[in-house]
């Protein structure tokens, strides 16, 4: 019996046929690979597995999701999928104060921790790019969501990892449900927190800055044409509103929690921003909030940088992350799981992606499932042995 019998992969919902994906680009094509790194040695050749392995465990068994499995909240279920044509550049949106919103209706008030109360389980959502299905899914079957789509985990404590918009069909409708859960979960005694992304930052320069040129090491370009040419969607610009943008900036760059060091991208350019994770996140807002175009576009392409901690440099890139930030393993999206490890099907298929991967000596877990090319949209419990 293989490991495919034992953890056979849930059926999620499809949200229909996806392009095949590439890794992000400049709008003259060139690919973002990673520069040498100063220090370590490296070489073009990349190591596969490794010492690395995917945890397939940590997927339902067979017949636990599908249209006849329990729906009761907290137990995995059936979530039933919910089902713009191009027009001129819209005008840029300025950057502004937080907008008062109405306050989220909670479904499930629950009682105070006790004195002395442990915090709730951990858990880490991977890149979304706007499959709202396939999330409202993942989080069901996990017993985040109820089958309404509201959160059901009483005191967990929940990190998305970044990426909630481009290549999919409802990026803001992604945006949306992640600012729910965070007022529902903090009135139920956890929380739903999310970091900063690569794909934010050039959702919102493409939002403030349109056309505006400005100058790359691939030419003149635009943040608007990055941000189409790396799968933005024109009904998601469409649908941006202030306070969608004041939420998004005022995302965290990386976070620590129980020992993880949270990062949306597999690189060492947040050491770039400073030498605590107050200091990056710090250094991001300022820059965000008051730098202008050209150092906006720095920053996209620090971030956008990936697979540090693969071959043989990975380990040392890893360790010098966690000597600087704390911590004792790196947990991380951006860089599609069958990428990293060189295992995408040649013949167009779709990849065999049953969980998280890690590697680096186990100091890294990639949570990229790769949904936009047919993998997984991966939610998993922290810690993974």
């Amino acid at each position: 019996m293989t490991p495919e019998d034992l953890f056979r992969e849930p059926e999620l919902p499809h949200s229909g046929p996806r392009p095949r994906q590439d890794l992000d680009v400049l709008p003259q094509g060139s690919y973002f690979e990673p520069a040498e790194p100063a220090g370590y040695p490296y070489e073009e050749t990349y190591s596969t597995y490794g010492g690395a392995r995917y945890l397939e465990q940590h997927w339902a068994p067979a017949g636990q999701f599908g249209a006849d499995a329990p729906t009761a909240p907290g137990q995995p279920g059936h979530y039933a999928p919910t089902g713009g044509a191009p027009h001129e550049d819209p005008p840029t949106i300025e950057l502004g104060p937080p907008i008062d919103t109405p306050p989220v209706e909670v479904h499930f008030p629950y009682p105070q921790p006790e004195p002395g109360e442990g915090p709730g389980p951990l858990f880490v959502i991977g890149d979304v790019h706007g499959y709202l299905d396939e999330l409202l899914a993942a989080l069901h079957q996990q017993g985040l969501i109820d089958t309404e789509g509201h959160w059901s985990a009483g005191r967990s404590r929940v990190w998305f990892l970044g990426d909630f918009t481009d290549r999919g069909p409802d990026g803001i409708g992604v945006i949306d449900l992640v600012m729910q859960l965070a007022a529902e979960a903090a009135a139920a005694g956890g929380y739903c927190r999310a970091l900063m992304g690569n794909h934010e930052l050039l959702f919102l320069g493409a939002s403030r800055y349109g056309d505006e040129a400005v100058q790359s090491t691939a030419g003149t370009a635009s943040f608007l044409a990055a941000w189409r040419l790396n799968g933005g969607q024109q009904h998601d610009l469409e649908r941006l509103q202030p306070h969608h943008i004041s939420w998004l900036s005022r995302l965290p760059a990386m976070a620590l929690e129980d020992g993880h060091l949270l990062l949306h991208s597999d690189t060492t350019a947040y050491l770039e921003y400073g030498e605590t994770i107050a200091d990056v996140n710090d250094a991001v807002h300022a820059l965000l909030a008051d730098e202008g175009i050209d150092e906006w576009w720095d920053a996209f392409r620090k971030f956008t940088k990936r697979f540090a901690f693969r071959g043989q440099a990975g380990t040392m890139a890893a360790q010098e992350l966690l000597a600087v930030y704390g911590g004792y393993r790196v947990v991380h999206g951006h860089s599609p799981i069958p990428y990293l490890t060189g295992d995408q099907p040649e013949d167009g298929t779709p990849p065999h992606v049953p969980g998280p991967y890690i590697y680096a000596d186990e100091l890294a877990i990639a949570m990229d499932g790769g949904v936009t090319m047919d993998g997984r949209l991966l939610v998993a419990r922290l810690p993974l042995n």
